[in-house]
């Protein structure tokens, strides 16, 4: 179902099929990154038939990132914004397979035009899922530790990311 084969509320905020609301998606995700995002989902609902509740996990993080689940996108708060990057991070990683990403993807994401606001925040929650083994933290292709890290930095997968999809969207191996 595309944007526009449903109807929105008047504030643009929900979108209502067959009667009954549903939180939309944030409008200010770039385009690109909303595909991106949308294209994790649908590849995270379809794995819940073969995978179950293992790849709700992925459906989650991507209606997070989106801002369809969390707080409310046009009420951002600390803790949520935090959330909302950690839940982008995860999710542009498995869409992206073995391929690292920017801070800067999950700061457009979720800050849309005001994204270098949030630039800071979205380094910090690197930093922190790297703490749980999520993720790695990178500098000109090596992995690299502590916190006081200087210039641009790149994400990758860790060990305790959890569920990812293989290559095309399929099941993980066994």
């Amino acid at each position: 179902m595309t944007d526009n084969q449903v109807d929105h509320t008047d504030d643009g905020r929900y979108i209502v099929v067959k009667g009954r609301r549903w939180r939309a998606t944030d409008p200010s995700i770039p385009d690109a990154l909303r595909t991106e995002l949308v294209s994790a989902l649908m590849t995270g609902r379809r794995l819940v038939k073969s995978d179950g509740d293992a790849a709700r996990v992925m459906v989650q993080d991507a209606k997070v990132a989106l801002g369809e689940r969390g707080d409310p996108w046009w009420e951002p708060t600390e803790q949520g914004t935090r959330d909302r990057l950690a839940a982008t991070i995860r999710t542009l990683l498995r869409s992206r397979g073995e391929s690292s990403i920017c801070p800067s993807d999950a700061a457009r994401a979720v800050g849309g035009d005001d994204w270098r606001e949030l630039m800071g925040t979205a380094r910090e929650v690197a930093l922190d899922l790297r703490a749980d083994g999520v993720v790695a933290v990178t500098q000109r292709g090596e992995v690299v530790s502590g916190t006081d890290l200087r210039g641009p930095i790149r994400i990758v997968a860790g060990d305790a990311l959890g569920f990812r999809p293989r290559p095309g969207g399929t099941s993980p191996a066994p």
